[in-house]
């Protein structure tokens, strides 16, 4: 019987990265292996790199695979290459640093595959200035008991609203049963700000689809049948699975840009590490003319005003325990 190969080498432009431990299995549905990981972030590398161009990473590591132990790593593992860049950001709360992931290559994502890396989990600001966002996130976030009808119905509303305000929305999978929305926007406000804008934008999304949408901060207060508009996902250090990454689960479904003619149809189970490079061979970045279409978010801040309306403090409890925030600090 043949034994199991220690590592591969992969050629990543002008880089070489190894992979140790080629042959683990980390996606046990299917039985896609970490190599198979290497391959699939290779094959959409311009998107991947795109939607983490500059920005501060978080990375998601299941050093066993995604049947084991998940590590939310912020400070970049020791023994990077020298190539590897990083942006250090500053948590007020802590009066602590971390020095992230910053990626500019694709052979950036490839070592971190190597460190076992599965999901990529950028903030919404670039390192120029990581205090001023230039990403407006929409997270339709379904809860439990929500069919993923509601979520195409409301995002076909999300859509109608940013098509009124004359913003350009760029939809894709969340790779598990919600959709998510990005925005460009002018990076000249902070976090409250943008925060405050997602939220007077959700507020409109509820006033029009009130028996699907719900924008209660706590939980506990939401019907388990309808689907939240997350404008938390603004706030500073909240993290979302971006485009292309690949999700934590057996299946390794991916989060997938779509077009908005395909919302009605689209099953995010379809969207694996096995699909979507044939999808990206033939499609390309759906997100590729995201940074081109900038939206100036002062209609929306018009809309928090008019409406009185303010953002709970996001430093403090977290209303949706376990979701997307921060995590364990990992290897520290």
């Amino acid at each position: 019987m043949a034994g199991k190969v220690p590592s591969a080498e992969l050629e990543v432009g002008d880089r070489v990265v190894r992979v140790s431990n080629p042959d683990r299995v980390y996606f046990p549905a299917r039985g896609e292996t970490k190599l198979d990981l290497a391959r699939y972030y290779l094959a959409v590398g311009d998107g991947i790199v795109r939607a983490l161009r500059e920005r501060p990473c978080m990375m998601h590591r299941f050093p066993s695979g995604v049947a084991g132990e998940k590590v939310h790593q912020k400070r970049l593992p020791r023994g990077a290459p020298p190539w590897v860049e990083t942006v250090r950001v500053h948590f007020p709360r802590y009066d602590r640093h971390a020095d992230e992931l910053c990626v500019t290559h694709l052979a950036d994502v490839a070592w971190a595959v190597q460190m076992s890396t599965v999901e990529f989990h950028p903030w919404n600001s670039r390192r120029a200035d990581t205090e001023k966002p230039d990403e407006w996130r929409i997270d339709l976030d379904p809860m439990p008991d929500c069919p993923f009808d509601r979520v195409r119905r409301v995002a076909h509303v999300v859509h109608e609203v940013l098509d009124e305000l004359g913003a350009v929305g760029w939809p894709k999978t969340s790779g598990g049963r919600g959709m998510h929305v990005y925005v460009r926007i002018e990076p000249e406000w902070g976090f409250r700000d943008v925060r405050r804008a997602a939220l007077a934008f959700a507020r409109e999304v509820e006033r029009r689809a009130p028996d699907d949408v719900t924008t209660e901060w706590w939980r506990r207060d939401r019907d388990p049948r309808s689907l939240f508009v997350d404008y938390n996902q603004n706030a500073r250090d909240r993290t979302i699975a971006c485009a292309y990454s690949v999700r934590g689960v057996p299946e390794a479904t991916v989060s997938t840009p779509i077009r908005w003619d395909e919302v009605d149809d689209v099953d995010p189970r379809d969207c694996t590490i096995a699909t979507v490079p044939a999808r990206f061979a033939e499609l390309g970045d759906l997100h590729a003319g995201i940074d081109d279409a900038v939206f100036p978010i002062e209609p929306l801040l018009e809309w928090a005003d008019r409406d009185g309306a303010d953002v709970p403090d996001a430093d403090g409890p977290d209303p949706d325990p376990g979701r997307g925030h921060a995590g364990r600090g990992g290897a520290g």
